[in-house]
Formats: structure tokens, C-alpha cells, sequence
């Protein structure tokens, strides 16, 4: 920025002006005060600190960081205060997705509910805790696993969409049904029993709010309220935490889209199961409910004759048992589409890899002889007999997926050297990997 300056001249006195006769002071001036300065500042403090205690930096450092640690403990007022399972403690960090994340860091009362600044608060408690740097400091000796496995479940509970799909397999959160004895041993024990198993369930509705089970006031609308919205219950269960990973040094790509379709079965699969329970949970629930035979009890009591209301039963018990038998057939024939699509795919997948293993070991055969069965000259039967066997028994000890990358290397390749070059190649691989002997193959030397 160009700065501009501009020069201007007071304006002069007066010539007749004089100190002395036209300067009027307006108050007295004060004598002067003396004032003492002193050095302030953290880094002032923290030099004080040490002087008067006789520390080292480092002695300073780590006392300051204990003081540090025991104040977040005693701030946390309790929201994060469980006692640390020594199993858990030893648990190696490659198992991270067996792992309870709320449970390493501390947030099992509050699983799904936790907010994002509990689970903050939670990981600089841990971080404090159990930090290698801050235990070599302290004299304990840990290992990190643990400290990483804190740092693995920091990262799926703070990212929104790893947590979803954590929190729609957590174990930890779900309410086991009560038994039917322990539902009505007094009278509003069934609806203490259930809401929390409603509660737990509620959580993966798409649709918001839930409506709850409610209690033995509840008029017949909202009691058919809560049975119609679970009845029709539209879940975000998407079980991806479940997948089987490929391991990372597989590159075939084949190997990735059919692990990627057997995720996607599993995950259908599992959707279908846990849409039967939630049926059968509602179901079983339903018929426990006093609410609803009172109501049909009140139902019926609006008809005169008895014969009617008998009729009236019968038939609504045949139909609730033909809607049933009904549901059972449609669920037991959507399942049955299910396991034969399946299997349907399953068999066109090993139909398609045994046509590419066939195909893979002609490639590898016609290979020998474009190499002249590994001689120099004109083969003998003999060496001829000695090469096709030597790789037929090379073949039998390859897997599909190996025999597929020798063939993908054989193919465009017509000098007998390196054809040749390439099975010794994969002999010495095997070898090393423990499937082969070391000059098992004579002919491939």
C-alpha cells in the first residue's frame, strides 16, 4: 500500500503574544509518582517456579503434566470415570474391529447417546492416561497397544459415518427382551421391562421421533400407533462393519468384486434376519399386552349378544391367524428366493473360475512347448515326457489365482528363455513359500 504524506505549517502566534501575559493554566500540575515494575508472564512463572523449587527443566515439565492429568480426572464430575478392564487393557490393536469403542474410551453409559464433545473430553482423558511418552516418564512400563487402539476408536466415533456403522452392530447397546414372567410379576412391571428394549431398538429408525410403548393410561390410538409404526419399521442397518476385508497384498481384481458380492450378500442376509426379529420381538410383545385385549374386551362389550361377540372373536382370531400364517409363508418364501439367488450365484462364480483355471493351465501347457520343453535342440520323448509332467505336478500345487498370474505373464511372451525364465521364477517363489522342494522339478532347474 503506497503511503502519502503531506507537510503543513501551524499556524503562527501572534506578534503581540507573550507567555507571560496571555498563558493561563487551567488546573495545577501534580507531583510525580513513583512506581515499582516487576517481571510477570508464564514464562516469568514458570522461571520463578523453578528457581524456588530447585528444578530442572525436564523435573518441571513432567510435574507440570501430572498436575495436568489430575485436573482433567477431577473435572470429568464423573461422566467419564469407568474402571479399565485389565483384559481389555492387553488387548492387541490389529483386533480393533472386535473391539468395544465406547469401552476404551470410557463411554459404556453412554454409548449411541454420547455427544461429540464427551467423546473429545473421553480421548484427552485416555491420551493423558496412558500416552508411551507420558508412562517411560513416569517409570511404568506399557506397550502402545493399548494407546492405539484408543486412538482407533477416536477415530471411528469422531467420524459420523465409521460410527454408524459401528453403532448398527454395537453389542453393547442392545437390551436383551425381558422374560414373560419377569414382564408381569406387578402391574406396570411389563412396560419398565420393555420401553428399554424399545428404547435400544428405536435408535436405528430412519423415521424420528419414535413413538413409545407408553403405559397402562395409553388410549387405543397411540397404542395402535406404536404397533403400526414398528410393525412397518424402517431401519438404516446396513451391517458394512461386518465385511470381510481382502487381504491387502491381493491385487487380483477378480478376487475384490467377488469379495465385494459376498459382502453384499452377507449384508442382505443379515437385513433379512434382523427384520424377522423385530417382527417376532413386535409380535411376542403385542400379545403380552393387556392393552390390547382391553381393548378388544371393550370392543366386544359394544355388541348386545353374546353370540355376536363370539363370532366377532372367532373370526378376528382366524383372520390374525391367517394374516400370520400368510406373513410366515411370504417371509419363509423370500428367504427360500434368497438362499437360492445365492446359491444360484455362488454356482455361476465357481463355474466361471473352474472355465478360467481350464483355460489357464492350457495356456501354461502350450507355454512348454513354445519353449521347446526347457531343452536346447530337439527334445527327446523323454524330455519331452519329463518337462509336461514336471509342470502338470507345478500345476496341481498352484491355486486358481496363482495359476492366473502365471498365465497372464506366459501370454505374449514367445522366447523360450524367458518363458523358461518365467516358471523358474514362480518355482523359486513357491519354493520359498514352503509349497515346493527345492529342485522338485528338474527339468525347471
Amino acid at each position: 500500500m503506497a503511503t502519502i504524506q503531506l507537510s503543513a505549517a501551524l499556524p503562527s502566534l501572534p506578534t503581540d503574544w507573550t507567555a507571560e501575559k496571555d498563558f493561563k493554566s487551567i488546573s495545577p500540575i501534580t507531583h510525580p509518582t513513583a512506581r515499582s515494575l516487576e517481571p510477570v508472564g508464564p514464562h516469568f512463572l514458570a522461571h520463578a517456579r523453578r528457581k524456588r523449587h530447585h528444578r530442572t527443566f525436564s523435573e518441571d515439565e513432567r510435574i507440570q503434566a501430572e498436575s495436568s492429568v489430575k485436573k482433567t480426572e477431577d473435572e470429568d464430575a464423573g461422566e467419564i470415570s469407568e474402571d479399565e478392564d485389565p483384559v481389555m487393557l492387553q488387548r492387541e490393536a490389529k483386533d480393533w474391529k472386535h473391539q468395544d469403542h465406547y469401552a476404551v474410551m470410557g463411554l459404556s453409559k453412554y454409548r449411541w447417546r454420547a455427544t461429540e464433545e464427551q467423546i473429545k473430553r473421553a480421548h484427552r482423558k485416555k491420551v493423558l492416561r496412558h500416552h508411551p511418552d507420558k508412562k517411560a516418564a513416569s517409570g511404568k512400563e506399557e506397550g502402545d497397544q493399548f494407546f492405539k487402539c484408543i486412538q482407533r476408536a477416536n477415530d471411528i466415533l469422531m467420524d459420523p459415518v465409521k460410527r454408524r456403522q459401528f453403532d448398527s452392530v454395537d453389542e453393547g447397546a442392545e437390551k436383551e427382551p425381558p422374560a414373560k414372567k419377569d414382564a408381569s410379576k406387578k402391574p406396570g412391571s411389563f412396560y419398565k421391562a420393555w420401553g428399554p428394549v424399545f428404547e435400544a431398538e428405536g435408535r436405528f429408525s430412519k423415521r424420528q421421533p419414535v413413538p413409545q410403548l407408553g403405559n397402562d393410561k395409553s388410549n387405543r390410538e397411540e397404542v395402535e400407533q406404536f404397533y403400526n409404526f414398528w410393525f412397518d419399521f424402517d431401519s438404516w442397518r446396513s451391517f458394512e462393519y461386518l465385511d470381510e476385508d481382502v487381504p491387502d497384498d491381493s491385487a487380483d481384481r477378480a478376487q475384490l468384486r467377488h469379495q465385494e458380492r459376498k459382502n453384499n450378500n452377507a449384508r442382505k442376509k443379515r437385513k433379512v434376519e434382523d427384520t424377522i426379529r423385530l417382527r417376532q420381538l413386535v409380535e411376542s410383545v403385542m400379545a403380552q399386552d393387556d392393552r390390547i385385549r382391553k381393548f378388544k374386551q371393550e370392543a366386544s362389550k359394544q355388541k348386545n349378544a353374546k353370540k355376536n361377540e363370539r363370532e366377532a372373536a372367532e373370526k378376528a382370531a382366524k383372520e390374525e391367524l391367517q394374516r400370520k400364517k400368510e406373513e410366515d409363508e411370504q417371509l419363509a418364501k423370500e428367504r427360500a428366493d434368497s438362499e437360492k439367488a445365492t446359491k444360484d450365484e455362488g454356482k455361476k462364480a465357481k463355474e466361471a473360475a473352474k472355465n478360467a483355471a481350464k483355460k489357464n493351465k492350457r495356456t501354461i501347457r502350450g507355454a512348454v512347448k513354445e519353449a521347446g520343453y526347457f531343452v536346447v535342440g530337439e527334445p527327446g520323448p523323454k524330455e519331452i515326457d519329463a518337462a509336461l509332467n514336471d509342470v502338470d505336478a507345478l500345476i496341481a500345487k498352484m491355486e486358481n489365482e496363482e495359476l492366473g498370474v502365471l498365465a497372464s505373464k506366459l501370454q505374449g511372451t514367445s522366447d523360450k528363455a524367458s518363458i523358461k525364465g518365467v516358471f523358474q521364477e514362480d518355482v523359486t517363489s513357491m519354493a520359498a513359500a514352503g509349497k515346493l522342494k527345492e529342485g522338485e522339478f528338474k527339468s525347471l532347474s
